[in-house]
């Protein structure tokens, strides 16, 4: 109840209000006006302060919004005031201070000069009409809808149905006691003022129902349009509504292209008004017979299961519109038996009007217009495009029927995408027949087979592709991607790796029902089957198929890192390798693997990993020998092939290869040196007056040899391949990590490898002088090309340095063979040589150094053979030992040569570790390098500076000559002045000349 004060202070604010707004009348006089006024304050009173008592729901404020603004935009052509009042509205709705505000809109509206709708006025404070009610789960489930399916505003619990503005007789159309409705049906009002209807408005009414289903009547008769396109449009073609503003219906309803293929034939001789609105009622029946006939017609859109559920989604509107229709001709029945038969304007005081008709189909009207526009829309479209089309509609328009409309048709047509979706993230099968659902098996064509994948590889990265077009607006990117990886993980789990029972009792054990709408549900079910997948995915390829052991076992012994296997293995094969590569036997190498394996710590790893190592020799060519063919192997099945594809265990090897011929050198460098520094304390030391210089000189450059091959191992293996191992342990340690990041993360691994160790094409030199001893493939990089050349020019420059070795134990021989013979001589009592036992002494040490000539090639051309490193000349010592002068010589300065362009290289690389290596090989600053070239960056703004100055320069110059132009020119002035003037004062003198003539005479 409402204290006393505050009653009487509404009291007085109705009667400022009644007396703010009603004046009086031409001709009324004050009696009169002041009864009109106490007739208005009490009827404003029992309206306001009779519903203070009353519970009125909040729901009713946007209807009554729904009114103020419909008032606007009739009573103005201009959309202003109605925009503005949508922000007062919205503002107001914001405020709090206000207990009451719907009625205080509601009583302003009613103030007004234009009338109330009376089904509305007459009930909305009284509480007999409620509002508008969302639909129940029944009808969300069947697709009902209150425009499409029931009567506009039906008083609830009235079991006669009739409408709202019934009288509390309970009859259609009659008048509240004490307010006589004073309004007139349409066609009375014609017929008053003498326009015939013919046919009369009953016999419209009792023709609508059929005409609303799209079934032709005598009155009302359909034809065909004979269109095959959009026909042009015309007044007479045009529908109006004059109860609705057109402003606001196109602006709630985008205009479709969907034309009708029939037409209805409305009869001449009505009057406009009823021809305007038989117009009206001819679009929801036109819409409603071209809609059945696409739920009818047997071609689906694009042959697809949404296409159908679509379809599907339509008819069940339109059943709901049928049930509307058999309302509409239930009251049109009840008001005609109503009527007196003698009075034919009795059927629309009943309440039942052409012009109702169209209120009350004004929703459905907008339904069956918006269902045309999806179906013209959704033409040459499926699957996930169709559900992005139907969800513009629920997302990109402002009208909330149009909102919850989509939202209803979503319902329905994304059942079967939800079934296709839990069939993929739980069973990770793909139940697509007509390629709706955006994850889609590859077509074989479209396979890239540039890395030759093969095996498993082929069912992670070629079987399924997402389709970008088929992603429907109602997930983003990140979500569909997470769906592609959860159902790839499950089928290769089932097929890949072979555990189909896991992958059904998890089908059992988590499969969900989704459906649309339900997001919390959705994305929590997505979440979780991502998290389970991903972790039994990487617990089969740690576990059942050891990936990480092999990964291990490919850095030890194809990336060399298991250091006593390597030394063993190369110390064992080294005299097979010496030999010609196709006298080489698998078996003996396969024998000499087996025992590096068994005499080094690899004989504690894992038979499975074991048994995967060989060796084996590539397809050799004319002249190799066994270092150049021999490799080692390690062989990847499935799945693990998904990671270690077929391109990566090329790249293995190439890196394999690589530090293999690094490997052979340090090892031939290593045997060297030792046999160097042993013979300096023995064989050497006896001959060093004649080649101690020369032994000094080759110590150096095999010093320089050895740090460059140290220096390089110890890049590759520690600042290149220990670095990325590091980085790659970080990165599949992780606890979400994928399988995708697993195959991400190793590709990374060997890229880092090959890029940064100098073997990749990306890799490239700037030098244009840096020209391989051999041809190199067009795919290897310049520096793989450069180290191959500086690697060879090590082996030959080894070679050279046994040469001299060799001599040098020869020239040792003849000394002590030559102090044998003068010792013989002087215990003989003979003393001194003479030129016949000198040369019987040459002829004997080349006799005798025959033993030591087993080095000599078959050619007699003093290279060596693969069965010692002694180089054993032909010629006498004194012709020798200049030649193998000149051979070491020569093989220093290419081994130089080839280091400073190197160095000069990988000064001037963008990788800080790649340069830090060149400064590590030229610690000592020993090889002395150019002047730090300038970029090519550097030179263009050179270059461009130098034109800058160049036009400046003859800007200045064109200045000079304008200047000099200028002073010219002001010169060439001046003297046309002086000759002016001095013409002027000729002309002047002569003047004066002749008037003096003139006088005399």
């Amino acid at each position: 109840m409402v204290d006393d004060r505050k009653l009487r202070g509404l009291e007085e604010a109705l009667r400022r209000v009644v007396a703010a707004f009603v004046s009086e009348l031409p001709g009324e006089d004050e009696e009169e006006f002041m009864a009109r006024r106490e007739r208005i304050l009490g009827i404003a009173k029992d309206r306001v302060l009779g519903s203070l008592n009353q519970e009125t729901q909040t729901e009713l404020g946007p209807h009554v919004s729904d009114l103020i603004r419909t008032k606007l935009v009739h009573d103005n052509p201009n959309p202003d005031p109605a925009l503005r009042y949508s922000t007062l509205f919205s503002r107001l709705s914001a405020l709090h201070v206000l207990e009451r505000k719907w009625e205080v809109l509601y009583f302003l509206y009613l103030s007004s000069d234009s009338p109330p709708t009376a089904s509305v006025s007459n009930n909305i404070f009284n509480g007999s009409v409620q509002p508008t009610e969302t639909p129940t789960e029944e009808e969300a489930d069947t697709g009902a809808f209150i425009g499409l399916h029931r009567l506009p505003d039906r008083r609830r619990g009235d079991p006669s149905g009739s409408l709202d503005n019934a009288g509390q007789n309970g009859v259609a159309g009659a008048p509240r006691e004490g307010h006589a409705d004073e309004r007139k049906p349409k066609a009375a009002i014609l017929e008053e003022h003498g326009a015939v209807l013919e046919p009369s408005e009953d016999t419209l009414l009792s023709s609508l129902p059929f005409t609303l289903l799209g079934v032709s009547s005598d009155t009302l008769p359909f034809a065909s349009t004979g269109l095959t396109g959009p026909p042009p449009p015309t007044p007479l073609e045009t529908p109006t509504d004059t109860s609705e503003s057109p402003k606001k219906l196109s602006a709630a309803i985008p205009q479709s292209t969907f034309f009708p293929t029939t037409k209805l034939i409305i009869p001449t001789m009505l009057p406009l008004p009823v021809v305007s609105l038989l117009h009206t009622l001819a679009e929801p029946a036109l819409l409603y017979r071209s809609l059945n006939e696409f739920v009818q017609s047997a071609d689906d859109i694009g042959g697809g299961l949404i296409g159908q559920s679509l379809r599907a989604a339509i008819g069940q509107e339109l059943r709901g519109y049928l049930s509307l229709i058999g309302g509409l001709e239930g009251e049109i029945r009840r008001a005609v038996s109503m009527a007196d038969s003698a009075d034919s304007r009795r059927i629309g005081r009943m309440g039942v009007t052409l012009k109702r008709c169209v209120v009350w189909t004004r929703e459905a009207t907008m339904g069956l217009r918006l269902m045309s526009l999806i179906v013209e829309q959704a033409k040459d479209k499926k699957g996930g495009q169709l559900i992005s089309t139907i969800h513009g509609f629920s997302t990109s328009h402002g009208d909330p029927f149009v909102h919850s409309f989509a939202e209803r048709l979503l319902s329905h047509v994304t059942r079967q995408f939800y079934d296709m979706l839990r069939r993929w993230i739980y069973d990770g099968e793909l139940m697509d027949p007509y390629r709706e659902f955006f994850v889609c098996e590859q077509d074989p064509s479209e396979i890239d087979h540039s890395e030759g994948r093969k095996g498993a590889s082929s069912v992670w990265q070629d079987k399924y592709k997402i389709d970008e077009g088929m992603i429907p607006s109602i997930v983003d990117a990140s979500f569909a991607n997470k769906v592609f990886l959860i159902g790839k993980s499950l089928n290769f789990i089932r097929y890949g790796c072979g555990d189909s029972d896991w992958v059904n009792d998890y089908s059992r054990d988590a499969s969900k029902e989704l459906r649309y709408g339900d997001t919390a549900t959705l994305e929590s079910s997505i979440d979780e089957a991502y998290k389970t997948t991903m972790a039994r995915l990487i617990q089969l390829m740690a576990d059942k198929f050891r990936l990480f052991d092999h990964l291990t076992a490919l850095k030890r012994y194809l990336l060399l890192g298991q250091g006593d296997f390597v030394a063993l293995l190369m110390e064992g094969l080294s005299p097979n390798l010496e030999r010609p590569a196709n006298s080489i036997y698998r078996h003996n190498l396969t024998g000499q693997l087996e025992h590096a394996i068994r005499h080094s710590n690899a004989q504690h790893e894992s038979q499975d990993v074991l048994k995967r190592l060989d060796a084996r020799m590539l397809d050799p060519t004319h002249g190799d020998i066994g270092w150049d063919v021999f490799t080692l192997e390690y062989r990847i099945d499935a799945p693990v092939d998904v990671v270690i594809t077929t391109y990566a265990t090329r790249q293995y090897l190439k890196v394999f290869n690589m530090l293999w011929r690094i490997k052979r050198v340090e090892f031939h460098l290593a045997q060297a040196w030792r046999r160097y520094m042993t013979g300096a304390r023995g064989i050497l030391g006896a001959i060093d007056d004649k080649v101690g210089k020369d032994w000094k000189v080759a110590r150096c450059v095999c010093a320089e040899m050895i740090h460059f091959v140290s220096q390089l191992q110890y890049y590759i293996l520690y600042q290149v391949i220990e670095k990325a191992w590091n980085e790659l342990q970080t990165a599949i340690s992780k606890p979400s990590v994928t399988l995708d990041d697993l195959i991400s993360a190793h590709a990374n691994y060997l890229s880092q490898i090959t890029s940064k160790g100098l073997l990749s094409p990306e890799t490239a030199g700037r030098s244009k002088h840096a020209q391989p001893a051999t041809k190199v493939p067009e795919e290897d990089s310049i520096f793989l090309a450069m180290l191959h050349a500086i690697l060879k020019v090590m082996l030959r420059y080894k070679e050279a340095v046994d040469g001299l070795y060799g001599y040098s134990v020869a020239e040792y021989s003849r000394r002590q063979e030559m102090s044998a013979r003068v010792e013989t001589r002087t215990k003989e009592g003979r003393w001194g040589m003479t030129e016949a036992d000198y040369h019987d002494t040459t002829d004997t040490d080349s006799r005798a150094s025959t033993p030591l000539g087993t080095g000599r090639s078959a050619s007699g051309n003093g290279r060596p053979d693969s069965s010692s490193g002694l180089f054993i000349p032909d010629a006498s010592s004194e012709e020798l030992l200049p030649s193998i002068r000149l051979r070491l010589k020569t093989v220093e300065d290419e081994f130089k040569s080839l280091n400073k362009t190197l160095l000069e290289e990988l000064a001037y690389q963008p990788d800080s570790e790649m340069r830090m290596l060149g400064v590590q090989l030229n610690f000592n600053m020993f090889y002395e390098l150019p002047v730090a070239r300038k970029g090519k960056k550097e030179r263009e703004r050179e270059k461009e500076r130098q034109r800058e100055r160049e036009k400046e320069v003859e800007r200045e110059r064109e200045k000079e000559r304008e200047r000099r132009k200028e002073r010219e020119r002001e010169r060439e002035r001046r003297k046309e002045r002086e000759r002016r003037e001095r013409r002027e004062k000729e002309r002047r003198e002569k003047d004066r000349d002749g008037e003096g003539d003139v006088v005399m005479d």
